[in-house]
Parts: C-alpha cells; sequence; structure tokens
C-alpha cells in the first residue's frame, strides 16, 4: 500500500475524498444477510418507529453486545445456565481453590501450548472455561514452570493457623491421683489451659478411667481363689467344666427408685419431680436369686434356662389399725428388715431345694449338684444336718459349697446376672412393695437365656485372669466377642487353659 502525503497544517478532507467509491462497481448480493459484515436495521413497515424486537433495532452486534457478557446472559431464562452462572459468580469470590481444580489449569495450560512459551489468549480461554480470573491462571502458570505441580498444590495444611501447644503427656503418670480427677485439676497440674487438654483427650493421648472399691485379699485368700480354679479345670484337657451342676445363690436389695436418676428429657420439657419420705429410708427388698447354666440341644435349642427362682424376703400379715389406703386386718407384704440363718436355712429348704427338684432336667437326676453361696455370716454350714437331711432325700445328691472368701467374680450372680436384672428392673417405675415384687419377678423371667449362658463363659475367662494373677483381683475382664461368635454358631462350651498358666498357677499354691 503507497504512503500517503499528508500535510498537518492543510484542511482536512471531507469524507470519501481521498478514496471515493466506485457505487458501479458494487453489485446486488443474493446470500444470507447474517454473513454480511454491515450493521443491519429491521424495518418492519411501522409507523410509530418501532424497530423490531430490540430496544434499538440491531441484531447481533448492537446495543446487546456493547454491554457484555453479563447483561446478555441475564436476558437468558435457562435455569441450568443461570445455575452455572451462580456457581462461577460464587467460585469468583474466592481466594483459595482447591489443589485438584488448579492442577486441572495446569494440564490444560501444558496441552494448548508449548511450554515455556505460552500462546498468546489461552490464558483468557482456559479463565472462562474453568471460571476462575485471569490472574489465576497466569499465577499457576508461573508456580508451574518454577516447580512444577510441588509448587501448585497448596501448603496451608503444614504452614497455616495457630501453632499446636506442646503438652507434655508423660508428666500425667508423676501427678497424684486426687489432682487427676477433672480436667481443671489435671490442666493446672500440668500448666496448660483445659480447652487444650481436652483436645489432647480427644485425640486419644490420653483416657478417663473409672475406678471401683475391690475386697482386700490376703494371702491364703488369693491361695484358695487359685485352688478353686483348678478345681473347676480338667487336669488331663487343661479345659474348664461345663458346671451344668452347680447352681448360685446370692442375695441382693432392690430398692424402689434412685436417689439420683438420668433422663432425657426436651428442652421445654418440666423436670420429673420425685419424692420419698426420706432418702435414707427408701423402700427395699432383699430377693435370693438362683441359677443354673442353661442347656441346648444338638440344634441350638434351649431345652432349660437355669432360672430355678427369685425368692423375696417379705412376710405377709395382716394390717393393725385402718388407714386411708386398707381396712384394719387386710392383708399387707412387709419387707423383712434382717435375715438370721434360721431364715435362710428356711429358705433353702422350703423353697429352693422344692424349685430345684421340680426344675432340673430328669436325664441329670441323680448326678452330684452342688450349690455355692458366698461367706456371709447368715448362711448355714455346708454340713448343716436340717438342710443335709433335705437335700439327699429321694434319691437327689445335692450338696452345699461356700466359694472363696471375698471373691464375688467367682460367682456369676455377682459377676453380670444382677447388673443386668437390676437395668431391666429400672425400667419400670415401681411405688410400692407389691410392685416392687412384680417388676423384678418380671426382669428375672425376660433376662435373656443367652446373655445369661455367655456370663458363664465371662466366668471362665475371669478365672484364668486370677491365676495370671497369683490370686489377685486386679485385672481387666476379658471380652472374647461372644455374641458375634454365638451368631456364626462357633461359641465354645468352655475354654481351654493354656499349659504355661497352668504350671504357674501350680507353682504358685505349692509355694
Amino acid at each position: 500500500m503507497p504512503r500517503l502525503e499528508i500535510d498537518l497544517n492543510e484542511e482536512p478532507h471531507e469524507s470519501g475524498d481521498l478514496y471515493p467509491i466506485d457505487w458501479d462497481d458494487i453489485v446486488e448480493y443474493d446470500g444470507p444477510a447474517h454473513q454480511l459484515d454491515y450493521d443491519l436495521v429491521w424495518d418492519d413497515g411501522s409507523q410509530d418507529g418501532v424497530q423490531g424486537d430490540g430496544s434499538d433495532g440491531q441484531l447481533g452486534g448492537g446495543a446487546d453486545e456493547a454491554q457484555g457478557d453479563g447483561a446478555a446472559t441475564n436476558d437468558v431464562n435457562i435455569p441450568w445456565l443461570q445455575g452455572a452462572a451462580a456457581a462461577i459468580d460464587g467460585l469468583r469470590k474466592r481466594k483459595h481453590y482447591p489443589d485438584d481444580l488448579k492442577i486441572a489449569i495446569y494440564l490444560d495450560l501444558l496441552a494448548k501450548t508449548d511450554p515455556p512459551v505460552l500462546r498468546r489468549g489461552v490464558t483468557k480461554s482456559v479463565s472462562e472455561k474453568f471460571g476462575v480470573p485471569l490472574r489465576v491462571v497466569q499465577a499457576i502458570w508461573k508456580n508451574g514452570q518454577d516447580g512444577g505441580i510441588q509448587r501448585i498444590v497448596n501448603k496451608y495444611s503444614k504452614n497455616c493457623g495457630r501453632k499446636r501447644v506442646l503438652v507434655d503427656l508423660e508428666a500425667i503418670k508423676n501427678i497424684p491421683l486426687k489432682q487427676c480427677s477433672t480436667f481443671q485439676d489435671l490442666a493446672n497440674a500440668l500448666g496448660v489451659k483445659k480447652s487444650t487438654l481436652y483436645n489432647c483427650f480427644k485425640e486419644g493421648y490420653f483416657r478417663r478411667h473409672t475406678n471401683d472399691l475391690k475386697f482386700s485379699l490376703t494371702d491364703p485368700n488369693k491361695i484358695a481363689r487359685v485352688k478353686y480354679c483348678l478345681s473347676m479345670m480338667d487336669a488331663l484337657s487343661l479345659s474348664f467344666n461345663p458346671m451344668y451342676n452347680i447352681v448360685y445363690i446370692d442375695e441382693k436389695w432392690f430398692y424402689r427408685t434412685r436417689k439420683n436418676q438420668k433422663y432425657y428429657l426436651a428442652n421445654d420439657e418440666e423436670r420429673p419431680q420425685r419424692t420419698v419420705k426420706s432418702k435414707n429410708f427408701i423402700e427395699k427388698v432383699m430377693f435370693l436369686a438362683v441359677v443354673t447354666r442353661p442347656r441346648y440341644d444338638a440344634n441350638g435349642n434351649c431345652t432349660f434356662d437355669g432360672k430355678i427362682g427369685i425368692f423375696p424376703f417379705v412376710t405377709v400379715e395382716p394390717a393393725k389399725r385402718k388407714s386411708p389406703n386398707r381396712e384394719r386386718g387386710e392383708l399387707i407384704t412387709k419387707a423383712m428388715t434382717s435375715v438370721t440363718k434360721d431364715v435362710s436355712r428356711e429358705f433353702l429348704i422350703n423353697k429352693v431345694l422344692p424349685a430345684l427338684k421340680a426344675k432340673w432336667p430328669a436325664e441329670e437326676r441323680g448326678m452330684p449338684i452342688f450349690i455355692q453361696q458366698d461367706n456371709a455370716r447368715t448362711h448355714i454350714a455346708v454340713d448343716d444336718p436340717a438342710f443335709v437331711q433335705a437335700a439327699q432325700a429321694d434319691g437327689w445328691d445335692i450338696r452345699l459349697t461356700c466359694q472363696p472368701p471375698n471373691s464375688p467374680d467367682l460367682n456369676v450372680l455377682d459377676l453380670g446376672f444382677f447388673a443386668a436384672i437390676q437395668a431391666l428392673f429400672e425400667k419400670g417405675t415401681p411405688n410400692n412393695i407389691t410392685e416392687i415384687l412384680q417388676k423384678v419377678d418380671e426382669a428375672y423371667q425376660n433376662y435373656p437365656v443367652e446373655r445369661s449362658n455367655r456370663i458363664f463363659l465371662t466366668q471362665q475367662c475371669c478365672m484364668m485372669e486370677i491365676m495370671k494373677h497369683n490370686g489377685g483381683q486386679h485385672y481387666n475382664i476379658p471380652h472374647m466377642k461372644k455374641k458375634t461368635l454365638e451368631r456364626q454358631g462357633r461359641l465354645p462350651i468352655t475354654l481351654k487353659c493354656p499349659l504355661q498358666l497352668h504350671n504357674q498357677a501350680m507353682q504358685f499354691i505349692a509355694t
């Protein structure tokens, strides 16, 4: 194209003087109108000057294009497009972007250019594709060229946030137990904040322990406990006896209500109003429970639930005087305030033995049956003449034995049965002694047989722990997932004691 001779001192030429249009060379155009490069104005012949659908009468590159993409998008009523636009707007406001998005942007840049030269227009197209600002795309490209993917990903997990407060948790072992009962006391002893210590507790750096009191044992008590465990074991196979011929008896108090009871209430619900005449004299009844191990057939069906009975220590007598609740002479139930040796003998002879003989499996009649009791002073001697006479009558061989002193863990009732029926009993709300008797009997009868059978296996685990600790009582009750094994049909009847543990127990009682 030749250079133009222009003198800035001269007056400018009129439009068309330099390059005049030759109208003779322009011919008619037969193609579609949208391929022309002119701004077309639609004229529908109206007289009021309204030009088509647009406000300025332009199609395509009119005022809508001049307003930008935002105005054009707002005029379109497409739900998914509006949702995408809203998502892009929300993404633009973010200061930090996830690693997978930044890596995808960098890979898209690499696919559209030849490193290290970034082609023109690539950053803009990638920015519009992912809906992120242009500067973010440029920063990702720069960081990627300097250090690769490692420079692109976020590093906030290592370098951001408040510095962690270090707590010397080993110092907890040297703090007296009296200062370890609450979070506040322990935090003061460690010299840290309570919230910091609680965060360490939630992360599992130390644990909460509920400690219970146990009987003190003498050396003869420990030896007696180990001997008892060995007596429950077969000397050849080192497996524990199934204990089908052992009947456990023990007494327990059941109170009408607790002094403190936990409930879960709604926010606007009033708290329950529980009242008694005296907190120190809440109505209670003592029960004598008798259980043995359940029996199952070859198919796993229960043939004997092992529940001999539960007998309350109460008396029934006529009322001595009239009251608003009853007439004079009406029979009322009263709890026994004291249980003597004579009362224990009467219950064993007149209640326990008849129930035992009535419910015991017929095929096991004539075999030795041992009734195990604890060493309470109100219990009768194992060779009590009246009991022996009643126990040996009618061809029965029933004997009375005592468990080792201070050993509630060797009685299935104290080991788990009483705690279970206590929980079932407290689900009811008895108001008097008669209802206490009814609720306790329902809890006893409704206790599942499967759980009762598991307690006998737990006792065998406890006996092995007793031998491990040389007759001691400070051990954790082991768990063997009995429910899972029972569901899989692999629950054993007895457990086998390791030979090394058996030798250790034998050596302990020998010394």
